[in-house]
């Protein structure tokens, strides 16, 4: 077996070289061949197509959101919305970090449901603060703890991933 760079694509390619003897002509036979990507499941394009489908129709329900929601609102259980997300956080991220210490691939999947929920909370955590010193604590918050976990957490769960495939 033999290896040559293929020049259009920069890629090295395993050949399979068979020589004839009597005729000494060497006939190449590439055991890898580019193929086209396999296509989805049936039941994967479907859901596929849900997905697109359920994110299209929330398109018009952002503008009655943004016209019809009160300027101001009171939530009766505010504390329990934010000790509950921050909750969610400490699990996501001790989760990641046992799941990596110990080799774990799974780890890509709670680094990134951790990234996710580090990035809704800066953003809630800036959007609903008021003007002054709440307003800079969330941002300080935002700028040097949750969105640099959640940067880290995304490329561990992305570095993951694309080793993987």
């Amino acid at each position: 077996m033999t290896e040559r760079a293929d020049g259009e694509r920069g890629k090295t390619m395993r050949q399979l070289v068979l020589c004839d003897e009597e005729a000494a002509v060497a006939e190449v036979i590439p055991l890898h061949e580019d193929v086209a990507e396999p296509r989805p499941a049936r039941g994967m394009r479907r859901t596929g197509w849900l997905l697109i489908t359920c994110g299209l129709a929330l398109l018009p329900w952002l503008y009655v959101l943004a016209t019809g929601l009160p300027a101001t609102a009171t939530a009766t259980h505010w504390p329990v919305a934010w000790v509950g997300l921050d909750a969610l956080e400490a699990l996501g991220l001790i989760t990641t970090g046992l799941l990596a210490t110990r080799g774990d691939h799974r780890h890509a999947l709670t680094a990134a449901a951790t990234a996710t929920l580090l990035v809704v909370d800066a953003w809630f955590d800036t959007t609903t603060a008021t003007q002054g010193t709440d307003f800079a604590t969330a941002l300080t918050m935002a700028l040097t703890a949750e969105l640099p976990l959640a940067t880290l957490c995304g490329h561990l769960a992305l570095r993951t991933l694309n080793r993987r495939t």
